[in-house]
């Protein structure tokens, strides 16, 4: 089974960036769809990015254009471009995957099968 880590959350203030990274523990996961999810506290787990596992179809929640999801399948690794940070996107992080290389990016967790622990990022006004 495909474990995942995510790395590269923080402290950062309003307006400033983050890249977040997300690599399986284990064997690669380039057939595998991914996405990212977070989660405030005393707030639902949401929807933010997802890649199809060739790199193609992008789906986005409404981050007006500051999160780009992104993956190098040669370093076997998925990314989470975050630019312009605004307190309300202070969250744990998850990465998720399904493996799947033609399936679709989904805005539904319950598709992917595989999470990491999450990594936290904490955004200060």
């Amino acid at each position: 089974q495909v474990q995942l880590v995510e790395s590269g959350g923080g402290l950062v203030q309003a307006g400033g960036s983050l890249r977040l990274s997300c690599t399986p523990s284990t064997r690669t996961f380039t057939d595998y769809l991914g996405g990212w999810f977070r989660q405030a506290p005393g707030k639902e787990r949401e929807f933010v990015a997802a890649i199809s596992a060739t790199g193609g179809r992008p789906l986005y929640a409404d981050s007006k254009g500051r999160f780009t999801v992104s993956r190098d399948n040669a370093k076997n690794t998925l990314y989470l471009q975050m630019n312009n940070l605004e307190p309300d996107d202070t969250a744990v992080y998850h990465c998720a995957a399904r493996r799947g290389i033609y399936s679709a990016p989904s805005r539904q967790p319950t598709v992917y099968d595989i999470w990491g622990q999450g990594t936290r990022v904490t955004v200060s006004s």
